[in-house]
């Protein structure tokens, strides 16, 4: 990254100095005594774990002290160094600068980056760079031989200034985000740079947009201190996208969704030494966490004239070099530190030795607009003073050498042959002789290739998976250790008591009106008290829908495993190379249709892993495989994180991704990738998928399209009863909403005990072994409870449960018992031992076990016609076993 704090997706000062007098400066603070000074040093030279306190002292050493500190920090790097192949080795990025607005929402105080609409126009300039500029300045900076074009803007602008909508809505983009996209891609297509995009605070949607046009991204977090943002005269006050709880939000969407990502501090705008600290400790929690921040930068605050900040003095070098130094230690070996070259008055030597691995983006080209009064340093200087500190000076990419040889998921497909053209391929550098030219960047074209174990249905239940993990284990899912901390809290299950007699007598009575309080005592009931409350439910459920028993003949079809979304608690996903990885052809899935058809089926439920080679068309094109062959199969697919993924890769908002495949057949989605609809959870139990809101996001579309969905709940692992107690009120919230509308919403709501077995989560001895008999009663028992009358359908799993536990679950307010499935992989990989299939008289058995009668349904649970009826009754609802799967 080359932009720095000061301006970068900062918005225009305001008119006095008041944030010169809003916050005490560091250096305000007491000094720290000798002996804390010496103890800290030690602890330092030793190699042992810092805390926050000795951090904030060692930030304060000064002269002799400073010297011994870096000589410790200079150690540490040069270990991070041989240890990564290129010792004595300090880099920089040749790049150039492209401001694409200046037009922000924010107003920190000390920044000149970002204008006002009436200065661009008497400028000359439009409210936003025009793609003619921008290709202009890297077709030039291609010329000169620049591999990263830094695209730097100010925060939503179009949130603040009309002028910037008004400018976005004539150009065809609904946001800045979308024109920052399309910019991106052209640069790639027509100059070969490699965009580094710091639009400002992102959210994860915003991340898969950008992640398939740009190898890394970067956003300073600047300072954790929430005092500088919410307090009247802070340098932040005012500023929206400021608060430091957002932008830690940012860095950690950033490390879930694998993107290289550059942030750092800005010190010397008021901060204490501990509030310092702490943000170093914040960006340590976030980089172990996920092993995304590719590099940090430690700036030093200079006043500009013209600012509410111009009269606070400039941070002091002394101070930059003991916060490189701090943050050496804090980061480790193996963390890239950067400190601005153009900063720091020729004082290169000092930052070397404190522990600097980094010089950042400089540009032949184009000046540092966030810093314009100071120029970049012409680079053969720049390598003279790193050999005057015994470093060679070379040229890596925008996107950090460990992520290019890391690959996937950290490099989306579609970029790969823009990396590859300029990345020396055994460091991961840059190419000294490659050549800058654009590459054509388009959604990968192989489409649907069958590729390794096709046969994975059938054999998983004779031959089972080749190991009960992937080989990248230790990697793939992020830091076990920082994971079993934020888990602690679930990993066993908690005991609330509560007046559980008074809240019986309201779900009998009224189960709408059950307080939060009664329903959380009710999901914790356990004896007496629970046999009552599944009475209750059982009794609501006959009242409700009757005592039939409901299924559906159909197939599941799971068109490939290969996933690198990193969720923890699967067990399906693989990566394209692993023994158990497969793809389905469209042909496959078309025949598997076609099977399913002939014996009775009404239903085909698709869904399968993220796979990064396969564009996000592909969905359209699987409905429509399987609408062409069988005509008449119900096509119920792609569960919300599917949708989302189709939607970002091809361009479009989650309405146009649903309303095309509506158009391609699609019928009905799964209300999969819910897991837990908590945020607290989901971030233990997945790495990349889609956070809450999104979810919900892509649901109530759905439904207001007309596309009816299930909804489903996964619980047992890291997981509290009042988790449950919030997904269910949020899916009774969500159906209000579809009917408000005049939609029909969700079709039912399916339970889903956690698979343990060989479910990463769990082999990590971070997850529960699953739900207990007891957990499995109450869920099923409150959901009815909790959902009525907005969901009148409860979902048991025979695949998790086996056939007593889903005849219990019918006993527990449960009326359906979901599908014949004819295959199925998912669970069977996560280790549950009963089966992957059932035929018809095996439903109707569970049944009649839980004393009552069955029928067959449709998807949306009306009457089956007789003809599929007559199909299903002559082959039992399954396949013959010895049918072939054509290949």
């Amino acid at each position: 990254m080359t932009s720095s704090a000061q301006g970068s997706d900062q918005g225009s000062h305001q008119g006095s100095d008041q944030a010169s007098t809003g916050a005490a400066r560091s250096g305000a603070a007491p000094r720290p005594t000798a002996n804390a000074m010496r103890r800290a040093l030690k602890r330092a030279r030793d190699g042992v774990a810092l805390d926050v306190t000795e951090a904030a002292v060692l930030l304060q050493a000064r002269g002799e002290d400073l010297t011994d500190l870096c000589a410790s920090a200079a150690r540490v790097r040069d270990a991070g160094l041989e240890a990564a192949g290129r010792p004595g080795v300090i880099t920089y990025s040749k790049s150039v600068f492209i401001p694409l607005t200046r037009l922000c929402r924010d107003k920190c105080h000390y920044c000149t980056f970002a204008t006002v609409p009436g200065k661009l126009r008497r400028a000359g300039h439009g409210m936003f760079m025009s793609p003619d500029e921008v290709l202009a300045i890297a077709r030039r900076g291609a010329e000169l031989g620049c591999k990263e074009a830094l695209i730097t803007l100010g925060d939503k602008p179009e949130e603040r200034w009309p002028e910037a909508r008004e400018w976005l809505e004539a150009e065809g983009y609904d946001d800045t985000i979308a024109y920052v996209r399309a910019i991106a891609i052209r640069i790639l297509e027509e100059t070969g740079l490699l965009p580094h995009l710091n639009p400002g605070v992102m959210s994860w949607t915003d991340f898969q947009r950008l992640k398939p046009v740009a190898p890394s991204m970067g956003m300073m977090l600047e300072t954790t201190a929430e005092r500088l943002w919410s307090e009247p005269g802070g340098p932040h006050y005012g500023s929206p996208d400021k608060e430091p709880a957002v932008r830690l939000r940012v860095l950690e969407d950033a490390g879930r969704s694998s993107v290289p990502f550059t942030s750092g501090l800005l010190i010397g705008i008021g901060e204490t030494y501990e509030e310092r600290a702490e943000s170093l400790f914040a960006l340590r929690r976030i980089s172990r966490a996920h092993h995304g921040i590719q590099e940090l930068i430690l700036q030093n605050f200079r006043a500009k004239p013209d600012t509410a900040m111009r009269q606070m003095p400039d941070a002091e070098l002394d101070e930059l070099v003991a916060t490189v130094a701090v943050a050496r230690h804090l980061m480790g070996p193996s963390a890239c530190l950067q400190a601005p070259p153009n900063l720091v008055d020729e004082e290169y030597g000092r930052l070397i030795r404190a522990g600097v691995d980094d010089w950042g983006g400089v540009s032949p080209l184009t000046p540092d607009h966030v810093n314009p009064e100071r120029p970049w340093p012409q680079i053969d200087a720049l390598a003279e003073h790193s050999a005057a500190e015994g470093f060679v000076l070379r040229e890596r990419l925008a996107v950090y050498p460990e992520f290019v040889r890391r690959g996937e998921p950290w490099l989306d497909p579609r970029l790969r042959p823009h990396v590859a053209a300029l990345a020396d391929p055994a460091t991961g550098l840059a190419r000294e002789d490659a050549v800058v030219e654009g590459h054509p960047w388009q959604e990968p074209d192989e489409g649907f290739v069958a590729s390794g174990r096709t046969d994975l249905h059938r054999t998983i239940d004779t031959e089972g998976r080749t190991s009960d993990r992937r080989e990248d284990f230790d990697e793939v899912y992020g830091d076990w250790a920082a994971l079993r901390e934020a888990a602690a809290p679930g990993m066993a299950p908690s005991r609330i008591d509560g007046d559980v007699r008074q809240a019986l007598s309201q779900a009998a009575d009224d189960p709408t009106k059950l307080t939060d309080d009664e329903a959380l005592a009710l999901l914790h009931a356990d004896g007496p008290a629970l046999d009552a409350l599944c009475r209750i439910a059982d009794d609501l459920r006959r009242a409700t829908v009757g005592d039939t028993v409901t299924y559906i003949v159909t197939r599941n079809i799971n068109f490939t495993n290969v996933c690198y979304t990193g969720c923890r608690f699967c067990a399906f996903a693989q990566r394209r190379t692993d023994a158990d990885a497969y793809t389905l052809s469209l042909s496959q899935v078309a025949d598997r249709a076609q099977q399913a058809w002939d014996v009775g089926a009404v239903e085909v439920c698709m869904q399968g892993g993220i796979h990064p080679d396969l564009p996000g068309t592909a969905y359209f094109d699987i409905a429509r495989a399987v609408k062409e062959r069988v005509p008449g199969m119900h096509v119920h697919a792609f569960s919300p994180m599917e949708v989302v993924n189709g939607a970002t890769r091809t361009g479009m908002s989650i309405r146009e991704w649903l309303s095309e495949a509506k158009a391609a057949g699609l019928g009905s989605l799964p209300g999969t990738a819910a897991e837990i609809l908590d945020d607290e959870v989901r971030w233990v139990l997945t790495k990349g998928k889609l956070p809450t809101a999104t979810w919900v996001e892509v649901i109530k579309t759905a439904h207001e399209l007309g596309f009816r969905t299930s909804s489903t709940m996964m619980y047992g692992h890291v997981d509290q009863p009042r988790h449950w107690l919030g997904h269910l009120r949020l899916l009774a919230e969500i159906q209000q909403s579809a009917v408000s509308k005049g939609v029909g919403g969700f079709t039912e709501f399916v339970t889903l005990p956690f698979i343990h077995t060989n479910a990463p989560v769990y082999l990590a001895g971070i997850a529960r072994p699953g739900p207990t008999t007891r957990d499995n009663r109450a869920v099923t028992a409150m959901a009815r409870i909790l959902l009525h009358p907005h969901i009148p359908n409860i979902q048991t799993s025979w695949v998790k449960l086996g056939t007593e536990g889903a005849a219990e679950m019918l006993r527990s307010g449960a009326n359906d018992l979901g599908g014949t499935l004819m295959e199925e992989t998912i669970s069977r990989m996560a280790g549950s031992s009963y089966g992957s299939y059932r035929s018809l008289q095996d439903l109707i058995g569970i049944a009649e076990l839980a004393g009552r009668p069955a029928r067959p349904r449709t998807t949306t649970y009306g009457r089956v016609p007789a003809e599929r009826q007559a199909a299903a009754l002559a082959s039992d609802g399954h396949l013959p076993e010895l049918l072939p799967v054509v290949e």
